[in-house]
């Protein structure tokens, strides 16, 4: 056996889970979103707590112990809100319980189809209406939550595109002891309208709005220019790379190491969950840095742990916490560092592998019988 800490995954949609393995196609990010937003348009509490469990059960197996939960799914399917206006996000603190997994629900604000643009389809359950009303109805999950060990609530703003440019102030202020993430710089589509509607990349537009401190995350962060860079390194902001996604969905490979030499703090993610292992998350930084520079050694084997791990923790307000075992396998024999080999199937379980495909089948399925 070898004891390391267990894991933090810093970026999920754990609804996400519902689409791995579904055919793609010849396709890019944005028919990949269609189906996405398929399987939001069905979920309700109900629903979403038990893929959540599932889920989250994975993740637990895995080596994860705490996670970040980038959540928008708030409202019913018309924008209309539940009896609790929190409903959702409460049936993902009760499945990370249930699973054994600390989460911080990074509940987040999303109030626009795009630069001038009111919500479309599903995006009318996301949105609040305003920032303002989204800020009160996070301010009281909060205060629910506030001192409990396992959960964090923290802020997110799903982007650039979602949040207009007046009201990115507002939620960078709500909580302000809280953890802050934001997706950013995830496709060139959304810098390229970002430049035309406001003559800033996203990095710079969410400079002007306060949004970079030591407690902010920049998730994905792949399309950055080497102001950006700076910006972020002199915040000491954390980023938040999801190698198995961005491969996915042919984002791009994001420039780690710069931003590690600027003074960034580089954290992992699983987000759309296709994949959920994070020993695959953290070689493929490095693996993915090979084939953009031709060159190897950008990143060792204990730089990798610390933002698996440690880093990822901290980046979600959450301390270190417990270790978890890694087991002999044919992978792992004769390796030198385990990181290079292992898999999420090399973690010592502690619970029924083949329980929780059971609950993820019975979940997933449900999903797609109800689009």
């Amino acid at each position: 056996m070898t004891t390391v800490p267990a894991f933090a995954n810093c970026h999920s949609h754990v609804f996400h889970r519902a689409l791995r393995g579904r055919i793609t196609g010849a396709d890019s990010f944005w028919s990949w979103r269609d189906r996405m937003y398929a399987i939001a348009r069905v979920l309700d509490p109900d629903l979403l707590f038990d893929l959540a469990r599932a889920t989250y059960a994975e993740m637990h197996l895995a080596g994860i112990r705490s996670v970040g939960e980038f959540h928008y799914v708030h409202h019913r399917p018309d924008g209309g809100t539940y009896d609790d206006a929190n409903a959702m996000g409460e049936a993902l603190i009760a499945a990370a319980r249930e699973a054994g997994v600390r989460i911080a629900l990074l509940d987040t604000c999303y109030l626009a189809a795009g630069f001038g643009r009111a919500p479309e389809g599903v995006q009318v359950r996301f949105s609040d209406g305003d920032a303002e009303a989204w800020a009160s109805r996070v301010a009281d999950l909060s205060r629910r939550h506030a001192d409990e060990d396992d959960v964090v609530i923290g802020a997110a703003i799903h982007s650039v595109r979602a949040v207009p440019r007046e009201q990115l102030s507002t939620v960078a202020a709500a909580l302000p002891d809280a953890p802050l993430h934001v997706h950013v710089s995830e496709q060139p589509a959304e810098n390229t309208e970002c430049l035309a509607a406001t003559g800033l990349t996203p990095v710079a537009l969410l400079a002007e709005a306060a949004v970079w401190s030591a407690r902010t995350t920049a998730v994905h962060a792949t399309h950055l220019t080497p102001d950006d860079i700076t910006m972020l390194g002199a915040a000491r902001a954390y980023a938040c790379f999801c190698p198995t996604t961005e491969a996915e969905l042919a984002d791009g490979i994001g420039p780690s190491v710069a931003l590690r030499e600027a003074g960034a703090r580089l954290t992992l993610g699983s987000d759309s969950n296709t994949v959920i292992d994070m020993f695959a998350e953290a070689r493929a930084v490095e693996m993915h840095h090979r084939l953009a520079t031709g060159a190897r050694g950008a990143w060792t084997a204990e730089q990798l742990w610390v933002a698996a791990s440690t880093t990822g923790h901290e980046s979600l307000g959450f301390g270190v916490g417990e270790s978890i075992e890694i087991g002999e396998s044919v992978r792992t024999a004769g390796v030198g560092e385990v990181l290079w080999a292992a898999s999420a199937e090399d973690v010592v379980p502690t619970g029924s592998r083949s329980e929780v495909a059971r609950d993820l089948q019975a979940a997933v399925d449900a999903c797609w019988s109800r689009t």
